[in-house]
């Protein structure tokens, strides 16, 4: 495609597929799956091509095989639909171990699919989200997050391009690539307004052919939106829900899990060194959806509403960062969590790179509350360094990276270490 802009998980494609028999990507519907592994297919399976569904379904459920004929990579979008494929693909990569990169597996729902066998050592698996904001264009990219935890010299401070008004926008647009072909802030609005509705009185009950009440879907949606970010019982989540549509915990469990499977609830889980006592250490996840645009109309509210909800607005804002962090990490080989614990100790997000790299966040909207974050980073920093002093022969790696992010402004480095960098200037 002559107009693809390219997206941090093509190299991760490249590699995968340097290395595997089979990669399999997974995420939302409209994250952009399919558009990405054109860029690496040469041969097209689409099960969901109206025009050859039943045929191509026909052939995968009685000689999958057949279809692993043809220049490759072979991509089979939405593979779930067939699958018997699986072990097709299987098969073929055991008996041809030489081989990799063969096929490309993409999918927007996690059905319940028997099989005989993993993939593990044969086929990759990967996550992809909607796009973070370097990735859409809206950050400068100016200061790299993985080159920062490594090496403080690569640290030059830049302004952030987004106001808040900006950044205000982009939580309620959200990051999926169909809004790259769109000129008016309407129409790129209402991008997340069609996938919310989609998912709530089509998806939730075609990811099984099991009818789902809608509004069920809407109100754990909304709940959770109304949690966003924070430590919040499943039961507190179920209650709410009870309250404002008398749905049975049967049905909450059953439609969370759906919403799960659809890669729509994506939560953040906990960081649990052994700093305290672990009695102390929250180990609950952290509420958050895939995209912080989903929030907005699940709260059904807008840029104006959130001008005036700034508790709303800031937590908000925090999935936005998370669901950017989470890409950069990933991209670079991190994974992201949290710290809380019930002493009020916090770290927004903690990422952890696979080199040991570690790196603490707290995200702060305005710049009148950076103080407050830097202290909570600059505590845990103390107690990390406290309990190595008791532990000497199981040392806890030191933070490689104090960050505090926020909505805009500059980017600068405080006396004591930390870090302020606006959102709008941060890549992998």
């Amino acid at each position: 495609m002559e107009d693809y802009k390219p997206r941090l998980i093509d190299e991760i494609l490249d590699f995968n597929l340097r290395v595997f028999g089979a990669v399999r990507i997974v995420g939302p519907k409209g994250c952009g799956k399919t558009t990405s592994s054109l860029q690496h297919a040469k041969t097209v399976i689409k099960f969901q091509d109206e025009n050859r569904r039943d045929y191509l379904l026909s052939i995968a459920s009685s000689s999958p095989s057949l279809l692993l004929q043809g220049d490759k990579p072979i991509l089979f979008d939405e593979w779930q639909d067939a699958p018997k494929l699986w072990g097709a693909i299987r098969d073929y990569i055991d008996t041809h171990p030489r081989e990799k990169g063969n096929f490309i597996l993409t999918g927007s729902s996690a059905k319940k699919i028997k099989t005989p066998h993993t993939g593990t050592m044969r086929i990759a698996k990967l996550n992809m989200y909607p796009m973070s904001l370097y990735e859409s264009g809206d950050s400068n990219g100016s200061i790299s997050l993985s080159e920062l935890a490594k090496d403080k010299g690569s640290f030059s401070p830049s302004e952030s391009p987004l106001t808040l008004d900006e950044v205000i926008f982009l939580i309620c647009r959200g990051g999926w690539p169909s809004i790259l072909y769109l000129d008016g802030k309407k129409e790129q609005l209402s991008i997340a307004s069609h996938l919310y509705r989609a998912t709530m009185k089509e998806d939730i009950s075609a990811i099984d052919d099991k009818k789902r009440n809608p509004e069920y879907g809407m109100a754990i949606l909304s709940s959770y939106s109304r949690n966003i970010c924070q430590i919040t019982k499943t039961k507190t989540i179920l209650d709410d829900c009870y309250a404002s549509t008398g749905m049975s915990s049967v049905s909450f469990y059953d439609c969370l899990s759906a919403l799960k499977r659809l890669y729509i609830i994506e939560d953040i889980p906990p960081w649990s060194p052994s700093l305290r006592n672990k009695s102390n250490v929250r180990s609950s996840p952290k509420r958050n959806i895939v995209d912080p645009s989903l929030a907005v109309r699940a709260l059904k509210t807008n840029e104006e509403g959130l001008k005036e909800d700034f508790r709303t607005l800031g937590f908000l804002f925090e999935s936005l960062c998370m669901r950017d962090l989470k890409v950069y990490a990933e991209a670079q080989g991190g994974k992201l969590y949290y710290y809380r614990d019930r002493y009020g100790l916090e770290a927004d997000g903690v990422i952890i790179y696979e080199d040991g790299r570690c790196v603490l966040v707290e995200v702060k909207l305005g710049q009148n509350r950076v103080e407050e974050g830097a202290s909570n980073l600059n505590k845990i920093e103390k107690l990390i360094a406290k309990f190595n002093e008791k532990n000497p022969n199981n040392h806890l790696r030191m933070p490689d990276l104090k960050l505090v992010i926020t909505a805009d402004g500059y980017s600068f480095k405080r006396e004591d270490g930390v870090y302020v960098v606006p959102i709008g200037c941060l890549k992998d």
